[in-house]
This record gives C-alpha cells, sequence and structure tokens, in this order.
C-alpha cells in the first residue's frame, strides 16, 4: 500500500500550540474535528489562519489537519497560521522568502506578564495615599 505524502508544522503563539499536516487535496480545513469556520466563528478568522496559502499561491491545493491545544481564539489562530507557514518551507523552500516578507515565519513572542508581588496585575500598584 502506497502511503499520501504530508508535509507537517508545528507553530505556537502565547500559550497556545498547533501542530499541522497538509496533505495534497482540494483545501480543506480541520481544526479538532471541526471545519475551520465553525471552529472559529467570528468574521474574517479563517481568513487570517489561511493567510500563508494566498500568499503563497497555494490555496486549494492542501488539505490541513490542525490540533490545536491552549490559550484563547487569538492565540490559537496565529499559531495556526505560524503551523501552517512552517509546513508550507517543508512543501518548497521556495516560499521562504514570500512567507518571511509576510511576517509568518516569525513566532511573535508577545504573552501575558506575570504579576509581581505587592501589585494588583503585571505593573498595577495599588493606590497610594499621601495622608
Amino acid at each position: 500500500m502506497k502511503t499520501m505524502p504530508y508535509f507537517q508544522g508545528t507553530g505556537s503563539r502565547k500559550t497556545s500550540v498547533a501542530r499541522v499536516r497538509l496533505v495534497p487535496g482540494e483545501g480543506t480545513v480541520v481544526v479538532n474535528g471541526k471545519p475551520l469556520e465553525e471552529y472559529f466563528g467570528r468574521d474574517g478568522y479563517s481568513e487570517s489562519a489561511l493567510q500563508p496559502f494566498t500568499v503563497t499561491n497555494t490555496a486549494r491545493r492542501f488539505n490541513a489537519m490542525v490540533k490545536v491545544a491552549g490559550g484563547g481564539e487569538s492565540g490559537q489562530l496565529g499559531a495556526i497560521r505560524h503551523a501552517i507557514s512552517r509546513a508550507l518551507l517543508q512543501v518548497d523552500a521556495e516560499h521562504r522568502a514570500v512567507l518571511r516578507k509576510a511576517g509568518l515565519l516569525t513566532r511573535d513572542p508577545r504573552a501575558k506578564e506575570r504579576k509581581k508581588p505587592g501589585l494588583k496585575r503585571a505593573r498595577k500598584a495599588p493606590q497610594f495615599t499621601k495622608r
């Protein structure tokens, strides 16, 4: 039995981690067992996740099976976008320049800052009274 070739990529954003498997197909994207539009309810979220395909002109050429865990919607969305970009590099290394220019290969380091002792949040101090 001949197995179909596939390409894998992992991506992360904030506390979310996504694993993507690209298989040649007609462009279906399944996230944690649900279609992409059903998993992300908001308008424009699915287009943002599929940005690597549009940038590299590989839309409707691959089916993507995604497993994503941790974080919230926007973090998971960024992780999926990062993972798809990395998987597309395995498909064709010539995509690197286009993906890099679009900023899709850089892992976004922004995450929530930790709370410090004696403060209410990361930087918010309790109210100061002079007298």
